[in-house]
This record gives C-alpha cells, structure tokens and sequence, in this order.
C-alpha cells in the first residue's frame, strides 16, 4: 500500500505504555471512610495494607489512591512505565491513524448520519467500556464506548503465528472493526445481542457468525471505495487480505489449536465465508449486497 504522508486521524487514544484497573466511578466517596478504616485496622487489613505498599513502592503508585480504588469509590487507577516504543511500532501507529482516517473518509461519504469512532492503541491489557481485555483478546470493538481497541503486537503475532503479513492484512483488520461499528450505528448490533437470551448457544453462535462475515464483507466495501479514490494498493494487496481472513476463520484456528473443528461452536465464520464476504464487498462495493443475514447458506 502507498499509505505514507496521507491524513492522519484525530481519533486516536494512545494509551500505550499504560495499564488500568478498570474501576469506574466518581471521587472518593467519604461514605467509605468508617468501613475503610474497620477494614484497615482489622488483622486482614494489615496484609492488604502491606501489599499496596509493596505495590505502590515498585509502581510509583499513590497508595491512597489504590485503596480508595479497592473500595469501589474512586477512579481505580493507571500504572505508567518508562515505556518507549519503537521506531517500527511508532511507524505502525501511524499506519493505523492513517487507515482509520481513510475509512473515515470513505464512510462519512457513503452513509448518513456516520460518526467517526475512536481507536485506542494499548499495551498488554486495557479497560474499556465492556471490561478490561488483554493482548491475547486480539483486535476488538465495544459498542458500549464505540471505540477499537489494538495491541500493536497483534500484527506481529499476525506474521509470525499466523502467517498473514502484509500492510493490507493489518488495514483489513482494522477496517473489519470499523464494520462493528457501522453495526451499532446501524442497530444491527443490538438487535443480534436482543437475541442472547432467547436463542441456545447454537443458534446464538449462527447469528454471531453472520454478524462477523458482515464485518468482512464493510471491510472489503471500504477498500472498494478507497482503492477508487485513492488507487493506493499495490499488486498482491488484495491476496495479503484473503490471506489474513483465510488466517483468522474458526476452522483452522481449531485445526491449529490441536482440537478438532466444531461447526456449531464457530462464532466468526470458516476461512471460505470470511473470505468470500471480504471479496464481494471489496468487488461490488455495494451495501445492499452485504445482507449475511438473508443468505440461506448461512
């Protein structure tokens, strides 16, 4: 891809180098203080008191802060580390800024009413709207927060695990999670979630499924409509992205496992459907054919 020197996106939250305890909530609520005080004073409290200062010695943290957090009344709290990444994942940052800013491009001029997402870049593990998540989670969108989340080391996990390199294979990435959000927009998302309680586990994971291969299919309609105004992919490009959906699709991820392939357990479709819908929407570019819920083969 020629990505370089394009516009950057503004909507990007860089939390690399930090990690959060996920608690939310206002300030310290002075309602606490008689039970923190009964808890710190208590033999049980001398421990917990003892760990958060080894804690907060080797972290840098405010240990009042971490306790507060414990009770449920504060913030939680966030760890920095003398982190420094990179020139290589500094570089990676950028292509997803400029990717992402692309397929802001791309969707406020093909759907009414868009509005752009957030990408959050982190490290090891994150907090987010729909819980804390770590790097083995993978690349993922919360609608809760209407935010992507990725840990940049999946692109190398990308390449070295699952021998999908390329620069395009990371964009179909991101752009697969920009098809989440186009979900929620859209409402799809939450009329599939509506369903969770209703339907086994079975037919929950159908419906699952169906909502993933969408993803691929909006994926593959932002690189038709991005290849059109920008012819930035090079020759290969397109075979970089089947490569990555071929890479990722629930039945060879179990063959891999050492398991045996379960159709009824796939939640992300098979290697062929992922990368069939990522074809039709990179060759049609056209929304009213990415219908995965209509398709009877589904």
């Amino acid at each position: 891809m020629k990505w370089q020197g394009k516009r950057q996106s503004s909507n990007i939250d860089d939390r690399r180098g930090r990690s959060g305890s996920g608690m939310g909530g206002g300030g310290f609520n002075p309602l606490l203080i008689g039970p923190l005080l009964k808890i710190l004073f208590s033999k049980t409290g001398l421990i917990i008191v003892g760990i958060v200062v080894v804690f907060s010695v080797v972290t840098g943290t405010n240990p009042l802060s971490l306790i507060g957090g414990m009770m449920g009344g504060g913030q939680g709290f966030t760890t920095e580390t003398n982190y420094e990444p990179t020139a290589e994942e500094n570089e990676l940052a950028e292509f997803c800024s400029i990717i992402l800013a692309d397929t802001e491009d791309v969707w406020n001029q093909e759907l009414e009413n868009y509005r752009n997402p957030t990408l959050v870049l982190f490290t090891n593990s994150v907090s987010s709207a729909c819980g804390m998540a770590s790097s083995a989670t993978g690349p993922f969108y919360c609608p809760a927060d209407e935010k992507l989340y990725i840990d940049l080391s999946f692109f190398e996990d990308m390449e070295r695990k699952l021998n999908a390199p390329g620069d395009f294979a990371q964009a179909y990435v991101i752009a697969h999670e920009v098809g989440h959000h186009i979900q929620k927009i859209m409402g799809i998302t939450d009329e599939v979630h509506s369903l969770r309680g209703e339907l086994s586990e079975k037919e929950y994971n159908q419906y699952s499924v169906k909502l993933e291969l969408q993803a691929d299919f909006l994926a593959g309609a932002w690189a038709y409509h991005s290849q059109r105004s920008k012819e930035w992919l090079d020759r290969g490009d397109l075979e970089e992205a089947l490569n990555a959906a071929n890479a990722i699709g629930d039945d060879r991820l179990q063959k891999q496992s050492g398991g045996r392939v379960v159709p009824d357990s796939f939640t992300h479709g098979t290697s062929a459907q992922r990368m069939k819908w990522f074809r039709k929407g990179f060759e049609t570019g056209d929304l009213r054919q990415g219908d995965t819920f209509s398709d009877p083969s589904l």
